[in-house]
């Protein structure tokens, strides 16, 4: 592949980031955390708890949650796959974050998530809107499997464009 690629991942458990380290071996990517500023705790996460940080941050539409340092160059980059697990059938506020600070105009931007049950779709539409100048692809949900053999599939179709 002739294509610089990033895998840009935010993860709060672990899985996503096992995904996105398979995915950034697989198409020989950099790979970037999108570390929050302040870290999340278990108690964050609590998706149970109206009060919780994840909770209150997922009911605030424009709720930008900090991104911890460096930042990434984006302009070395020709693909980036965006990893990230799904909060409230979309992406965590910190991934538009991330989707917003840079500019993607022209970058074939490929989502990818992991869930324990909700499907893709209302996140990839969501991204969509976040950075509306990207060339967008069909994203997928993984859950360590198939990520490999996909991000390979991926990334040369990113390259047929």
């Amino acid at each position: 592949m002739s294509k610089k690629i990033l895998v840009a991942y935010f993860s709060a458990s672990g899985v996503t980031a096992d995904a996105a380290k398979t995915i950034a071996r697989a198409v020989g990517a950099d790979l970037y955390e999108i570390r929050p500023e302040t870290a999340y705790t278990s108690a964050d996460l609590d998706w149970m708890n109206r009060k919780s940080r994840s909770s209150v941050e997922m009911n605030d539409p424009d709720c930008r949650p900090a991104i911890a340092g460096p930042a990434v160059d984006i302009t070395q980059y020709d693909a980036v796959f965006i990893g990230f697990p799904i909060w409230w059938y979309v992406e965590p506020r910190i991934v538009d974050t991330f989707l917003e600070s840079y500019d993607f105009s022209g970058k074939t931007l490929i989502p990818f998530a992991t869930s324990g049950g909700s499907g893709i779709e209302k996140a990839a539409q969501s991204m969509k809107n976040h950075s509306p100048k990207a060339v967008w692809k069909p994203g997928k949900l993984l859950n360590r499997a198939n990520a490999a053999s996909w991000a390979k599939a991926a990334a040369e179709q990113s390259e047929a464009r």
